[in-house]
């Protein structure tokens, strides 16, 4: 049973930085590949980042200029590096584990940049 668990969410002042991070905890097999994704209001769930096994990343291309995907092996960690938010960027940001057949969500935390 894996379970993630993800903190750091809030709230921040447009032009802020947060970092997320989420807590990966049961067997992950080496095909599962670690995310980020968010949810705007009203909005569909949006890819943000991946990181495999091995440490390669890949950031959306709209997002790479401001989020770091990075993983702590020891700690059993990933987490996003967010800078220069802005309040399009407010939303519930979930960390997933997808890979095969397998796929594990956490429950999100709340981001919220105002203005």
């Amino acid at each position: 049973q894996v379970q993630l668990v993800e903190s750091g969410g809030g709230l921040v002042q447009a032009g802020g930085s947060l970092r997320l991070s989420c807590k990966v905890s049961g067997s992950v097999t080496s095909n599962i590949q670690m995310a980020w994704y968010r949810r705007a209001p009203g909005k569909q769930r949006e890819f943000i980042a991946s990181i495999t096994r091995t440490g390669n990343t890949f950031v959306a291309a709209a997002m790479r200029r401001r989020f770091t995907i990075s993983s702590d092996t020891a700690k059993d960690t990933v987490d996003l590096q967010m800078t220069n938010l802005q309040s399009d960027d407010t939303g519930v940001y979930y960390c997933a584990g997808l890979g095969g057949h397998s796929e594990y969500w956490g429950q999100g935390t709340q981001v919220t940049v105002s203005a």
